[in-house]
């Protein structure tokens, strides 16, 4: 019997892949990892996904199915030393598991630490990720390991999961707790089951052992009166939507404010600095060029530093893209050229702009009278680059502000009234 004192995601963790709620394409029967631990020959793995989707439930499973000698170590507060002592109590043992959490965490040395231990078979190495492996687990110890990815809980999982804590839990079974909404509790929660069955237990327990669990009932318990946020439906698109029309529209408050709703809605932040690098280029391109240069380390900064502190860089790129310039020149150009594409289908390249590599080619005037651009004064010569068919279309026409204006006055002195710039 679990301990009562524990909180109820401890108390309601299953130690059987039958309890496993989730995950089936890896826990299901026929699955490679439930077949692995059915035949106790499991390999040393690491598991990837979103916080809260079954990491620690997992190796847990395999601890209990398995009945073998393991060992536990968080990445956070672990180091070498942790990791070589456990290297030693394993040696000890027939077999052994070291289940790391957060070992993305580990850097390279702590990592490096693990490798003779694993590839000997002293240690099978359960790893648990939020971050993708590629980038986070050095290439020796990946090369040593089975990933395995965890997807996301859906909401009929989330819910499957308040219904059996209300059903199973030995505290809360001897409760008439109706759960009426679930909406509140799922978008709180950001789909973390951990943190899901903890608000649960807040909820009832501050509502007494006769409850109707509703979202205006979870919103007051939890003090967060946030707007509900549906990642996966309809909102998701609008608040977006809302979010990028405010920074086009170079509305610094508006586009803070439909950043707050995302992130307080508990949105993907990869999902939020991926539009914005989009934008970045969309809406203003070459007007201030450094705003996708900004727009990428953003996306880049928040995958290395997750929340609650990637919110402080996404309000500092909203706000840069906000009140910089815009220009979406660069992307009517592109349109148009892809139009033109679809409409003339398949035009020949002008043969004086041809690669000509070998001595047929060139006999066949592949190449033949291309001026090369540094060899004449300014490092320009004016010749035609577009088919035929296409001579003198203008594809790019700059924008209405002054980093473009600048481009436009250099265009025009190149190409005169070719392109009328």
């Amino acid at each position: 019997m679990k301990q009562a004192l524990q909180p109820l995601a401890e108390r309601m963790r299953p130690e059987r892949l039958e309890d496993l709620v989730g995950q089936a394409h890896l826990a299901g029967k026929g699955s490679i990892l439930r077949t692995s631990i059915e035949q106790g020959k499991i390999p040393s793995m690491i598991l990837w996904g979103p916080p809260g989707t079954g990491k620690t439930t997992i190796a847990n499973i395999i601890a209990h199915t398995l009945q073998v000698p393991f060992f536990t170590l968080s990445a956070i507060s672990s180091g070498v030393k942790e990791v070589r002592e456990v290297i030693e109590l394993a040696k000890k043992r027939d077999k052994a598991i070291l289940f790391i959490d957060e070992i993305h965490r580990f850097n390279k040395g702590q990592q490096d630490a693990l490798l003779g231990a694993v590839e000997k078979g002293i240690i099978t190495l359960i790893g648990a990720t939020t971050e993708n492996p590629s980038f986070e687990v050095n290439s020796a110890l990946l090369s040593r390991s089975q990933v395995y990815v965890l997807k996301a809980l859906e909401q009929k999982d989330l819910v499957q999961l308040m219904q059996n804590a209300l059903q199973k839990d030995e505290i809360l079974n001897r409760k008439k707790i109706e759960l009426k909404e679930t909406e509140a509790l799922i978008n709180i929660s950001g789909g973390d089951a951990r943190k899901l069955l903890n608000l649960l237990e807040l909820v009832t327990d501050t509502l007494g052992d006769n409850a109707v669990i509703t979202d205006e009932a979870v919103m007051d318990i939890a003090q967060q009166r946030i707007a509900l946020y549906d990642k996966s439906g309809e909102q998701h698109y609008d608040i977006i939507s809302a979010f990028i029309k405010s920074v086009r529209g170079s509305d610094p408050n508006g586009a803070i404010y439909w950043l707050a709703r995302m992130i307080a809605g508990g949105e993907d932040i990869k999902f939020i600095a991926r539009r914005m690098v989009i934008l970045a280029s969309e809406d203003i391109g070459n007007a201030n060029p450094t705003a996708l240069v900004l727009a990428n380390a953003t996306f880049e900064s928040v995958n290395k530093i997750g929340n609650p502190e990637a919110r402080i860089i996404l309000s500092q790129c909203a706000v840069y893209l906000a009140t910089s310039p815009k220009s979406n020149a660069s992307y009517v150009a592109i349109d148009a050229a892809l139009a033109a594409v679809r409409e003339h289908g398949d035009l020949p390249v002008p043969l004086h702009i041809r690669n000509a590599p070998t001595k047929l080619m060139k006999n066949m005037d592949y190449g033949k009278d291309y001026k090369y651009s540094h060899g004449y004064e300014g490092n320009f010569a004016a010749q035609e680059y577009l088919p035929a068919e296409l001579s003198g279309t203008k594809f790019f026409d700059p924008g209405k502000n002054a980093r473009e204006e600048e481009i436009r006055r250099f265009l025009k002195s190149l190409w005169g009234e070719k392109y009328k710039y």
